[in-house]
């Protein structure tokens, strides 16, 4: 019922900022759960940071905690989440999700490749 297009990654230095943006159109953005997931190489899909559709008790993963920060903005139908002080172990690609609460994260956007150089 929602649709999410993301916008942003791409390479960053050890050390550098990034900021994902995603996109949404249909259903009810407001009342949906917002989520960043990313999968590495090999890897399984993790996820990094949610946001809940109140906008409160935002879910970070522990090995981001204190560098990324994830945000929305209901009136743009938009969720954010920014990377700071990036590491070579954070390059994945970054998908951002939504879901109603209570609910699996069933709507995806496309992914963007991350690539943190040493």
């Amino acid at each position: 019922q929602v649709q999410l297009v993301q916008s942003g990654g791409g390479l960053v230095q050890a050390g550098g900022s990034l900021r994902l943006s995603c996109a949404a159109s249909g259903g009810t953005f407001s009342r949906y759960d917002l989520g960043w997931f990313r999968q590495a190489p090999g890897k399984e899909r993790e996820l990094v940071a949610a946001i809940n559709w109140l906008g409160g008790n935002p879910y970070y993963t522990d090995s981001v905690k204190g560098r990324f920060t994830i945000s929305r903005d209901n009136a743009k139908n938009t969720v954010s989440l920014q990377m700071n002080s990036l590491k070579p172990e954070d390059t994945a690609v970054y998908y951002c999700a939504a879901r109603l609460p209570s609910l699996s994260y069933k709507y995806w956007g496309q992914g963007t490749q991350v690539t943190v150089s040493s």
